[in-house]
């Protein structure tokens, strides 16, 4: 390719590092919400500005050229550059965050989030939020492909030195049976003649549940695996059987609550821990900020109602 000397634009940039991470144009339009045509145009424009072939387009997926690798390297301290000045400049009065794209897990999209993204539009009045919700290991991947700058998520084990994490709640699993079925003092003997729903396996929790119950020789008949608590909660309520889950997955399928009770969860307790997480160096205060913010709407919102209608869960339902 022809030497030319050209000007370098972040956008050029960030449009090189999300292809290069999704080995794929459409995916990058689709991750960067613009045009795959837009994609090509600024990659094109970028190689001849650094006078390289920077991708082998027309391999699938995408790879990167020597050179490409090289300059990737460079390209993500760029951005991480661009994006801690960005920040760093607002928190001191001296321009706005433009920007905020927050993934949260779906147990907080019903009441916590709202209320979240309200107070942080009055705090940061030129800022634009995209919010994404999901499962956590997909949100904790689209952080790490700079698609999201923090997330919400259960602990998963995944954080390493380059992440910013601030523990948020610490929650047990509980059982959740249809209301005045189980009595408290029989609780094992009578889960054994019910059905066992069981949240997926697929998903980071159902794996816990699951390895937890085989540490204790516990095999309880499960006749349904499903993903979403409110299915899970509709069947319990209808008396189809019982499942394990967190207070958190109960009250986020709020409709079934008048039907459906929770109990300590009988043998060893087991626990999830809830993480807000954001790329380290990059952000500033604000994710401190915003998990201070979380902390009090948590409280206000999960666990003082929660504790007040089970008061069993007073010591083990508690912000961090």
């Amino acid at each position: 390719m022809a030497q030319r000397q050209g000007k370098i634009t972040l956008w050029g940039v960030e449009v090189f590092v999300a292809t290069a991470e999704e080995a794929s144009i459409t995916a990058a339009a689709r991750r960067l919400s613009t045009s795959a045509a837009t994609i090509s145009q600024q990659l094109t424009n970028l190689e001849r500005d650094v006078g390289a072939t920077l991708l082998n387009r027309s391999e699938r997926p995408i790879s990167l050229t020597p050179a490409g690798e090289t300059f990737l390297r460079r390209a993500n301290a760029i951005l991480n550059e661009a994006e801690q000045a960005r920040t760093e400049l607002a928190l001191a009065g001296q321009g706005a965050l433009q920007r905020l794209r927050l993934g949260m897990i779906e147990d907080f999209d019903a009441d916590v989030t709202p209320r979240l993204l309200s107070a942080l539009a009055e705090e940061m009045p030129g800022c634009q939020f995209l919010l994404e919700t999901g499962a956590s290991h997909r949100l904790f991947d689209q952080l790490d492909a700079r698609a999201l700058d923090m997330v919400v998520t259960t602990d998963m084990g995944l954080s390493d030195a380059g992440h910013e994490v601030h523990p948020l709640l610490e929650e047990p699993f509980v059982i959740a049976a249809p209301r005045g079925r189980i009595e408290p003092a029989h609780v094992l003997r009578q889960l054994m003649s019910l059905p066992n729903i069981r949240y997926t396996t697929r998903h980071h929790m159902g794996r816990a549940i699951a390895a937890h119950l085989a540490q204790q020789s516990l095999n309880f008949p499960t006749r349904f695996e499903l993903d979403s608590y409110h299915a899970i909660l509709a069947m319990v309520a209808e008396g189809a059987g019982w499942t394990i889950l967190t207070p958190l997955g109960w009250r986020h399928a709020r409709r079934f609550r008048d039907s459906v009770e929770i109990l300590p969860l009988p043998g060893r307790p087991l626990s999830r821990t809830i993480l807000l997480t954001a790329r380290g160096g990059v952000l500033g205060a604000a994710p401190a900020q915003v998990a201070e913010r979380l902390r009090g709407i948590i409280r206000e919102m999960v666990v003082e109602p929660t504790v007040s209608e089970s008061p069993f869960l007073e010591k083990s339902l508690r912000l961090l």
